[in-house]
């Protein structure tokens, strides 16, 4: 990660256009918000997760990221949420992404 995309932000997120730039950021938000509250797996399904024990919300973000810039704007998006939030959630964000278009853990 470069000290660019630590000041600026992920060269795929401000590639986009404004009202799409605008979307991203608000995603990210409520992603920093769905790890700092829940989490993004959990032990048992229920409430907001589904029966593979990923966080609903987050796994819709995800689609709705790889319908605007695939796996390149996904990883943007990852990146910056261990940037906010550490690796540990991140990793929990990889799996529970796992099998939205071509995304690997």
């Amino acid at each position: 990660m470069s000290l660019f995309s630590r000041l600026f932000g992920e060269p795929e997120i401000r590639a986009l256009e404004q009202h799409n730039r605008d979307e991203v950021n608000q995603m990210i938000s409520q992603l920093v918000r769905i790890g700092r509250q829940d989490d993004f797996l959990s032990l048992q399904p229920g409430g907001p997760f589904d029966l593979q024990y990923h966080h609903r919300e987050a796994r819709d973000i995800g689609k709705r990221l790889h319908s605007m810039g695939g796996v390149a704007l996904m990883a943007a998006v990852r990146r910056t949420i261990q940037r906010k939030l550490g690796p540990v959630l991140a990793e929990h964000l990889d799996h529970c992404w796992k099998g939205i278009g071509d995304w690997q853990v």
